[in-house]
């Protein structure tokens, strides 16, 4: 049995109908799961348009993707620069994004848009070892965890939520686990568990 406990942690009021709230997401041995995307969708819909603080750029240097995950809001379009002195062929088979960008070089860069959640599995079809994930978003409160498998939201509305974890290293339908979430201050705590 595969399981990764969420844990909701110091759930506090930050104003008045608002809750900061810290997750950590452990592996079934109680390992932190890093790089791991968090998401939480509230009965709140976003006013404006989504939008991070990180650049919509994944790279390709040391024959690597960086960031290895990237969460992108629908509709982003997401730049590809080649920082290797070696070419690549950027692809995709997932179903939310079906691509593919052909040879490129060295500081030339492509672009890609996004428009359906999901998780966009990357490859390159010159660099078998190379994978990366995009992972595409129609909320706010989206974000990875760090290497302490934590991640903090700040102004969640309170209410109803759901609260979903995403990893490559989840062996569950699509990768993710999706638990219904009560939010509300100011100290709320609880854990969620999900199941295989």
């Amino acid at each position: 049995m595969y399981r990764v406990i969420l844990l909701p942690l110091c759930l506090a009021s930050a104003a008045a109908h608002a809750t900061t709230a810290t997750f950590v997401a452990r592996d079934p041995a109680g390992r932190p799961l890093s790089d791991a995307v968090v998401t939480v969708r509230t009965a709140t819909r976003p006013a404006g348009p989504i939008r991070f603080p990180w650049p919509m750029v994944m790279g390709q240097q040391d024959l690597s993707y960086t960031p290895h995950v990237l969460i992108v809001p629908v509709g982003a379009t997401v730049s590809f620069p080649n920082r290797d002195r070696v070419r690549h062929h950027v692809y995709s088979v997932s179903k939310p994004k079906k691509f593919a960008i052909r040879l490129y070089g060295h500081e030339e860069q492509r672009t890609e848009t996004f428009d359906r959640p999901g998780a966009v599995a990357l490859g390159c079809n010159i660099h078998d070892q190379m994978s990366g994930f995009i992972y595409v978003v129609d909320t706010p409160f989206a974000a990875t965890t760090n290497a302490q498998g934590m991640v903090r939201f700040a102004n969640l509305p309170e209410g109803a939520a759901t609260v979903t974890v995403w990893s490559p290293s989840l062996r569950m339908p699509g990768n993710s686990w999706s638990g219904p979430l009560r939010i509300a201050g100011p100290n709320l705590m609880t854990s969620l568990v999900a199941r295989r």
